[in-house]
């Protein structure tokens, strides 16, 4: 793996510096296109605690990143249903999940239907596909991220106060997911 980029991120007080790794930068992305710029930085965001990659075949993921980041969880949740920019969509994913000290590690085997990781493979990747920021108010943070040039574009609200969204911009490869989790999780 390559050191590609390094990101700053503030949260709270503190700058943060997280090293994003992986085969994720195509050959036109500026740097100042990244994670780190102004835009991002305005939304005030958390540190990451998520790093999602899309995989073209899960066990064999597992079998390669195990060594780095432990015993993998694997989750096989079923077809779901999500808003896909703008319509309703059945979709299914396979999932595997490891942590890396404080984030953690997402593996995607994208299964069927409609998704912004069908997408991601239909263009020829594998890799880092985005980066998760647990939010408070999800309905606001996307709101602010669309004022910044975000479009979101797979979103769902699993039960009150449990919600997710993709979001993407364009020229970057990157996504960001929103995560809204109820506090008693």
């Amino acid at each position: 793996m390559n050191l590609l980029y390094r990101a700053y991120i503030v949260s709270g007080i503190k700058l943060r510096c997280v090293y994003l790794f992986g085969d994720f930068m195509t050959k036109n992305m500026a740097p100042e296109k990244m994670l780190a710029d102004k835009a991002v930085v305005a939304l005030g965001l958390p540190a990451v605690d998520q790093i999602g990659f899309v995989v073209k075949d899960l066990a064999a993921a597992i079998a390669t990143y195990q060594p780095i980041f432990g015993p993998f969880s694997v989750m096989e949740p079923g077809e779901m249903e999500f808003e896909y920019r703008g319509r309703s969509e059945k979709s299914e994913l396979k999932l595997a999940f490891a942590r890396s000290g404080e984030v953690e590690i997402e593996l995607i085997e994208w299964v069927s239907g409609e998704t912004p990781h069908k997408e991601f493979l239909a263009a020829g990747r594998e890799g880092m596909h985005h980066l998760r920021f647990i939010v408070e108010d999800i309905d606001s943070k996307v709101s602010e991220a669309e004022a910044l040039g975000y479009r979101n574009i797979w979103h769902k609200k699993f039960s009150p106060g449990l919600a997710a969204a993709y979001l993407e911009r364009e020229g970057d490869p990157l996504l960001l997911e929103f995560f809204q989790r109820p506090e008693t999780l």
